[in-house]
């Protein structure tokens, strides 16, 4: 900075003033001095000095359970969208569904001095979190933690169960699958399976039942699809990645699609439309999601103290042939 000021020919205080955020005091001919010198010196602020000295670093924390799910990365798009329109940068942190990894990347996120944690993961560290929410404002997305009174953003799930068993029963399914992840503790899909069990036992018309991904799904899908039943089947998936499982084991065991079973999935993803007719979908805001998920973690930032609220969005459904109907 001392070497920008005497090739400028002007003070240090003048050079911190046109890299913070009072530019506006220094008069058009000297910005134009200091931004001549820094380019020809190649200076590059070290924003992180910057933020400790100020008390603020303008950065954004978000730990992610999984990297490679197609929901997190676009949940995260959405949050890192925000955050550049506010002026944020977003350091992201994937635990990879691994405890310790969580452990560790909580450390190095405080480490960091971020302003503020966006969370997507099991939070099996509880007592980390909860000692980062009584430093900083923390939102939760998708995901609950016990315990943990902050905001959380996520989808209505039991409004999304509802629209995926009254399509299906709309289009003549009557036995329903659905197949998820592995519970894992993981609030959301616990709350889909509850909201499934609970609505199929309010419809008299349909059956139902759940299976969890692994490495046997394909016998138990050629299982189900085998056992007489009170009418045409379908399979419900909880999210992007049981679906991909399923579509693969349906494969592999011969199912014609979607002619000997009907498929309707949460969340829609790219390759949807290019499996056979297409694969109907519950399709998940997840750029809003992101964005309000920011939102909310600015407000507290800005000094909201109002109760943590949870924010739920309705899916969207986008049909295609998988659940055209059963063939009369």
């Amino acid at each position: 900075m001392l070497d920008v000021a005497e090739r400028a020919g002007v003070s240090k205080a003048s050079v911190s003033r046109f890299i913070g955020d009072d530019r506006a005091l220094l008069s058009d001919a000297i910005a134009l001095r200091i931004e001549q010198a820094i380019s020809e010196l190649g200076y590059r602020p070290n924003q992180m000095a910057r933020g400790l000295k100020r008390g603020r670093t303008r950065l954004i924390g978000m730990l992610v359970a999984d990297i490679r799910n197609p929901y997190s990365i676009a949940v995260m798009h959405g949050v890192e969208t925000a955050c550049r329109a506010h002026g944020y940068s977003l350091v992201v942190c994937n635990t990879d569904r691994d405890d310790e990894q969580e452990r560790q990347h909580l450390a190095l996120l405080r480490s960091y001095n971020i302003e503020g944690l966006i969370v997507n993961t099991l939070g099996h560290h509880r007592e980390e979190l909860h000692e980062l929410h009584r430093e900083m404002p923390l939102v939760l997305v998708d995901r609950k933690v016990d315990g943990l009174d902050s905001d959380m953003v996520g989808l209505n799930n039991p409004q999304a169960v509802e629209m995926a068993l009254t399509h299906l029963e709309q289009r003549g399914y009557r036995d329903m699958l659905l197949v998820t992840e592995p519970f894992d503790g993981t609030s959301s899909r616990i709350e889909r399976v509850s909201s499934f069990q609970l609505q199929i036992a309010q419809r008299s018309g349909l059956t139902g039942a759940v299976l969890e991904t692994g490495p046997s799904l394909a016998t138990h899908l050629q299982d189900f699809l085998n056992t007489p039943a009170n009418g045409p089947k379908a399979l419900f998936c909880a999210n992007g990645v049981a679906a991909l499982a399923c579509t693969l084991a349906l494969r592999e065991i011969g199912c014609r699609l979607f002619e000997d079973v009907g498929l309707i999935a949460l969340d829609d993803l790219d390759w949807y439309p290019l499996v056979g007719n297409g694969i109907t979908a519950l399709a998940q805001p997840t750029a809003e999601i992101g964005a309000r998920a920011f939102e909310c973690l600015l407000k507290r930032l800005r000094g909201n103290v109002e109760a943590v609220r949870r924010l739920d969005f309705a899916p969207v459904l986008v049909e295609r042939g998988s659940t055209q109907g059963p063939l009369r």
